[in-house]
């Protein structure tokens, strides 16, 4: 859990954590209903493609550039761009871009719902 007072305003990317070998992940808010965090890659790290059961996703790019993974299509990704995962729908991100990605993912129903 975020140690983040909220209601609150912030800048999301300023919270974004990175590691060495695989993605790092920031949580900015959780409850049973959602979950809002943030997704960082440094340059060829990815989240490899999943699916999620009674949960939707929403991603949006906030720095960097790559790539959406999709079942058998990849949709080139940057700043500014969105992309929802309804439940079910096998997706992942890979970061081919040559400077770090940081995408801001929305998950409803929460995890620990």
């Amino acid at each position: 859990m975020s140690s983040l007072e909220h209601p609150t305003a912030i800048r999301p990317e300023e919270h974004a954590e990175f590691r060495d070998g695989k993605m790092g992940k920031a949580t900015l808010f959780e409850s049973e209903r959602i979950l809002v965090g943030l997704n960082c890659f440094e340059p060829g790290q990815d989240h490899a493609l999943h699916a999620h059961a009674g949960m939707d996703k929403v991603y949006h790019v906030l720095e960097g550039e790559g790539v959406f993974l999709l079942e058998g299509r990849e949709i080139p990704m940057h700043a500014g761009l969105m992309l929802v995962a309804p439940e079910g729908v096998p997706h992942g991100i890979r970061n081919s871009g040559a400077e770090r990605l940081v995408v801001l993912a929305v998950l409803a129903p929460g995890p620990s719902a």
